[in-house]
């Protein structure tokens, strides 16, 4: 991925996702759920549980989906 387009996936978490439970794929089995906590510097910042995050590179995700069962309060 680009810088760029890293940029642009940043800014689309960012104005998309902050705050929200999402799911993250990366490829394989590699699918990470959590809260959004930060995007910047290429790194998105997810809460998996409270007070444990993960960190994931921007450049390795392949989507990024609302975990929408969260919601239904």
């Amino acid at each position: 991925m680009t810088i760029n387009g890293g940029m642009e996936m940043q800014s689309f978490i960012l104005k998309n996702f902050m705050g929200k439970d999402v799911t993250v794929y990366c490829g394989g089995i590699l699918t990470f759920r959590g809260n959004v906590k930060a995007c910047n510097d290429g790194v998105l910042t997810l809460e998996i549980t409270n007070q444990r995050y993960s960190h994931i590179s921007v450049g390795k995700i392949i989507t990024v989906q609302p975990n929408e069962n969260t919601d239904n309060a």
